[in-house]
């Protein structure tokens, strides 16, 4: 391993720990338990694993994204900043405009529409870091903080090619189980996937029954690389002279807990000391901040307050003043909550802390000189009932503080040869019972996005975090929101979701609340199906939502965070920013934004997203059959654009006059609330999918050339249907000869792809409440703006040679959306969907989906002629 030592040395300006060099040793990336004291380098030791093997190396068997998964309630600053660091160092940090090759994208994903467009280069190397609310829910196709329609492709780019690193899991609840499960049901789904995916949980504390909770995780569980400490670290002066004797403490009289830390800290020899105080609440937190302020403020030390209930803004502030590499020199007293105990390179000369879960506890000795050397650690009994034990149980509690019976020290090496020598209490100290578990049956559910008639959706938060720790997102705002305002990072921040309810609708009782928002109070949620900002209800407040609220309601504070009891706009507001075309297209059923650059027809905006997809299968997939399907599909996907209804919502003055416009420039576009008016003046087609035009597009070429027997229409099945049509017309021509020519699985797997590349027409085709309320006279519904005899007019397209060919009008029917089989098209859209979920597991489909989709935007934003081949521009 001297070249990884070498390339470490030249990255970070020191040598590596022997466990890092041998966490890099392996040529081949597999599941891993990484058990390493803090202290001891796991952020680096794992990114450097990952850079070195897939960026230095080149070696394609590691994935190409890093999944950096970190626990509620903690900063993700200071991992996102010690990753920015490290991949600057070494020249291959990508600034987000130029060119990605040979360069790694940096994304955090948080909430807010800054998160970065990573989704959009699947062929070249990421970092994503997140909490586990937001990575995981993404995991699960259901992606807090994201918009709708973007779901799909976040879950198929998390889900292959990708190591997901768990870190501090000890912290994740339900979370691990969650993730643990995934893990399992993507090893087992491995024979399928294009680009596997694998997962590392790391701990200072990690014990390998967690990850062993159900009979799923045996097949990953069993092949797990346990990664420790190796003899050459223990050699270190780090392992064996750091001295961090621990004192218990029991604190009756609360009253006098600021004047005792004041006059603790005055003690420390430090020139510039620092004490970290760490409590179990945010309210205790704060408490306490405004205490020890009180007490300094004539003069002493700087007291900050750190928790997880403040905006990105202020958050921002902390990484300079308190969590740097090198902070400001001066007497500093930090209150803190759990958000210390993961992401932080934080050094204190004293800790005090109130008493709490083991794991927790190891956690916050880690704070406590970090560099080495000797520190003292305070650790008090504040009351351990149930009710002040919250958000712990008390027995957890009660556990922790029988061990310090035996405990006097808590630096790493003392802490090991405890857990050697007491094996008996680590049952105690280590409990581990999730009260959730994902099955395999409800994640294959949960692949379909399809909305119900109220937009609502399977519910995945008791899979995330357990009990009340379940958050919504609130972002302040001085004037009601527009359709094209979209929060971002740095004004947001994470609430309770039922505290939030509280706050805004009232408590009520505990068999009545209320569910409408007070006289004076102005709060909006996003509605997906009516593509705007609405007043929200109580029963819009779930965990992942986004909630703008107006300033005035108040909230918040800069000094203390998020606090339901202040009122008024006291606090500077984070202004809010526009939506990018794409995030107002993912946002809602409706829309065109994709649709908006220079006049481009279908045929030549698909031959040019052609192009990407083959770019990007070239990369990924260069052996398979992907790179032609996806091709395929892409050259054919927007083909519904020339439906009527479409080409209605265009009226420029400049228009050209033909009937196969793909986009043109914003002021071309009908302005109405419903654009899409039919050009024979017929009405109006709310709701209209192109998409759907599209898929219909390829039945109909079953229908009108494929003997009955053909593999994609009826097959096995025809002589169920004696009196099927047959082919009776025009032999087919070069375009529809691609599409009968396919095998059934590639003709259903490519009509998937084409269907889907919005991310809002997937597994099942049905009417919206827009075709609801549109119903025509005659009693006649159309299917997301589509109608049963729609025609499609004829077309030019590229075909596999690179050449236009015309196709003929196609005449729409929808058979394929009733269940059962079709003598007309044969099996429904569901049942072929289904089957391809089996065939090709959820995993693999929807990362699929997200290379289609990805070639399509990176096409959409190229500026083009009307006119053109495929080497135009």
């Amino acid at each position: 391993m001297s070249d990884f030592n070498e390339w470490f040395e030249a990255a970070t300006n020191r040598n590596p720990f022997a466990w890092q060099s041998a966490l890099a040793d392996s040529n081949l990336c597999d599941d891993r338990l990484v058990r390493i004291p803090t202290g001891f380098g796991k952020t680096l030791g794992v990114l450097s694993a990952w850079a070195y093997h897939r960026i230095h190396c080149g070696n394609t068997s590691w994935p190409i994204r890093l999944i950096w998964t970190l626990p509620m309630r903690v900063l993700v600053e200071q991992t996102e900043d010690e990753a920015r660091t490290f991949l600057t160092n070494l020249g291959l940090l990508w600034d987000g405009k130029g060119d990605h090759r040979g360069k790694v994208g940096l994304h955090t994903l948080m909430g807010g529409a800054d998160a970065g467009a990573w989704h959009l280069w699947p062929e070249q190397p990421a970092v994503l870091v997140g909490t586990q609310d937001m990575l995981l829910s993404r995991a699960l196709n259901r992606g807090y903080g994201a918009a709708r329609a973007r779901w799909p492709a976040d879950f198929g780019l998390l889900s292959q090619d990708a190591l997901w690193v768990l870190d501090e899991v000890q912290l994740m609840d339900v979370g691990l189980a969650t993730a643990a499960q995934l893990a399992s049901f993507r090893k087992a789904d491995r024979s399928k996937s294009l680009r596997p995916a694998f997962t590392w949980a790391m701990s200072a504390t990690l014990q390998r029954d967690w990850v062993t909770k159900s009979p799923d995780t045996g097949l990953w569980a069993a092949d797990l690389v346990d990664q420790k400490l190796g003899p050459k670290d223990q050699e270190s002066d780090l392992w064996r002279l750091t001295s961090k004797p621990i004192i218990r403490q029991d604190a009756a009289d609360r009253k006098k807990l600021p004047s005792d830390l004041l006059t603790r800290h005055a003690k420390l020899g430090n020139p510039s000391p620092l004490t970290l105080v760490v409590l179990n609440t945010v309210e205790r937190a704060c408490e306490l901040y405004k205490e020890l302020r009180r007490a300094t403020a004539k003069g002493g030390p700087c007291i900050y307050l750190l928790h997880s209930r403040f905006r990105g803004a202020e958050r921002n502030t902390w990484r300079d003043q308190l969590l740097g590499a090198n902070p400001p020199l001066g007497s500093r007293i930090i209150v803190a909550t759990q958000v210390v105990e993961a992401g932080v390179d934080l050094s204190a000369d004293l800790l005090v802390t109130e008493i709490c879960p083991w794991a927790s506890l190891v956690q916050r000795l880690g704070r406590l000189a970090r560099r080495g050397g000797s520190a003292e650690a305070i650790v008090l009994n504040l009351d351990r009932d149930k009710k002040n034990s919250l958000p712990y149980e008390a027995h957890e509690l009660e556990a922790s503080w029988n061990a310090l019976d035996v405990v006097c020290d808590g630096s790493p090496r003392s802490l090991e040869l405890f857990e050697l020598g007491h094996p008996d209490l680590l049952p105690y100290l280590y409990p581990y019972e999730p009260p959730n578990l994902l099955l395999r049956e409800e994640l294959d559910e949960l692949f379909d996005t399809t909305p119900d008639l109220s937009g609502n959706d399977l519910d995945i938060s008791r899979f995330i975090r357990s009990g009340d720790e379940r958050d919504l997102s609130v972002f302040w705002v001085d004037m009601p929101p527009t359709r094209e305002t979209r929060p971002i990072r740095n004004g947001l921040v994470s609430v309770p979701f039922l505290q939030a309810a509280d706050w805004l609708f009232g408590k009520g009782t505990k068999d009545s609340k209320p569910m409408r928002l007070p006289k004076g109070t102005l709060a909006w949620v996003w509605d997906y199906l009516e593509g705007r900002w609405r007043l929200a209800q109580r029963s819009d407040l779930r965990p992942g939502q986004t909630l703008v609220v107006d300033h005035r309601v108040g909230g918040y504070s800069v000094d203390t965070g998020w606090d339901p009891t202040l009122k008024g706009a006291t606090f500077p507001l984070v202004q809010v920013q526009a939506a990018e075309a794409q995030e107002q297209a993912d946002s809602g059923q409706d829309g065109e934004e994709l649709s908006l650059s220079a006049w481009q027809t279908v045929g030549f905006h698909g031959g040019a997203v052609a192009q990407q997809a083959m770019t990007i299968a070239q990369v990924l997939a260069p052996e398979s059959s992907v790179g032609s399907l996806l091709s395929l599909a892409a050259r054919w996907h927007d083909l519904g654009k020339t439906h009527s209804a479409f080409q209605g919502a265009l009226i420029g003055t400049d228009r050209p006059q033909r009937s196969d416009l793909a986009k043109g420039p914003d002021h071309a576009w009908r302005k109405e609330k419903c654009i899409y008016q039919m050009t024979d003046g017929s009405g109006s087609r709310p709701g209209f999918r192109h998409e759907l035009a599209s898929l219909l597009a390829w039945f109909a070429i079953l229908e009108r050339h494929a003997e009955p027997e053909h593999p994609s229409r009826l097959g096995k099945f025809a002589s169920i249907f004696p009196h099927a049509s047959r082919p009776d017309g025009p032999p087919p021509g070069v375009l529809e000869s691609e599409i009968l020519a396919l095998p059934a699985e590639h003709f259903d797997l490519a009509a998937y792809m084409l269907c889907c590349h919005h991310g809002k027409l997937r597994a099942r085709l049905q009417a919206s409440p827009a075709d609801q309320k549109s119903l025509a006279s005659d009693g006649t519904m159309a299917i997301r703006g589509v109608k049963d005899g729609d025609t499609l007019p004829e077309t030019d397209l590229f075909g596999s040679d690179g050449k236009l060919h015309r196709l003929p009008s196609q005449c729409l029917c929808l058979e394929p959306a009733s269940m059962g089989l079709s003598p007309r098209t044969g099996r429904s859209w569901s049942e072929r969907v289904s089957s391809l979920q089996q065939l090709h597991g959820p995993f693999t489909l929807a990362y699929l989906e997200s290379l289609i989709r990805a070639a399509d935007v990176r096409a959409s934003r190229d500026t083009t002629l009307i006119d053109g081949t495929l080497e135009a521009p």
